[in-house]
């Protein structure tokens, strides 16, 4: 999955990040103790992750769509620098994220709508006007949101193969949660760049 830069985060995405990373710490060491040949998390603390990364997954799609709507449709072809993904074009790199990354990293199905032969990420994100955008945007979230909270409590308590590891929940969503607070910094940046306010900020 490819990171893209990030030019600023808002301070409440810090905060968020700081929170995984403390339930990362209070649930590591109990989950250390139980993995070995069973390879698990224990059931309440995975569930407990489970849940806190589906509430801040509503959070940044609030704020994507949000910043999505106020963005200007002639704007979503603007790119900071040639080779770099245009607004559009990172919008939907999210909503390609929503329809694969995000359920892999819980072992869950990725949607057929991409292919995972070479070239279908690019060309998936290649449709990327305001319409497209927020179509699936939409429609990647409820996939992504009803993959997760669909999951029987033992399948969650494993490991998934990701990103060439095999790694706990907890891993996976502290690289999901990162992956799409870097995108939303990412968009807020190019939002100011272009003159437009982030519609929640004071």
């Amino acid at each position: 999955m490819p990171l893209t830069q990030s030019l600023s985060t808002s301070s409440s995405s810090r905060l968020r990040t700081h929170a995984f990373t403390l339930l990362a710490a209070l649930t590591l060491p109990a989950a250390t103790h139980s993995l070995g040949a069973q390879e698990t998390l224990p059931r309440a603390a995975a569930v407990e992750v489970r849940a806190r990364f589906l509430t801040d997954l509503d959070t940044l799609q609030h704020k994507f769509l949000a910043l999505a709507e106020a963005i200007p449709a002639d704007k979503y072809s603007w790119r900071p620098a040639p080779e770099v993904r245009s607004i559009g074009e990172a919008f939907m790199h999210v909503a390609s994220e929503y329809y694969v990354f995000t359920p892999m990293a819980y072992g869950a199905t990725p949607s057929p709508l991409i292919p995972r032969a070479q070239g279908e990420m690019q060309k998936f994100e290649s449709m990327s006007n305001k319409a497209d955008v927020k179509k699936h945007l939409t429609e990647g979230f409820a996939y992504t949101r009803q993959a997760l909270a669909g999951l029987d409590e033992s399948k969650i308590t494993g490991t998934q193969k990701l990103f060439g590891g095999d790694r706990t929940i907890v891993e996976t969503t502290l690289i999901m949660s990162g992956d799409l607070h870097e995108h939303l910094g990412q968009l807020i940046s190019y939002a100011r760049m272009n003159g437009i306010k982030p519609p929640w900020s004071k």
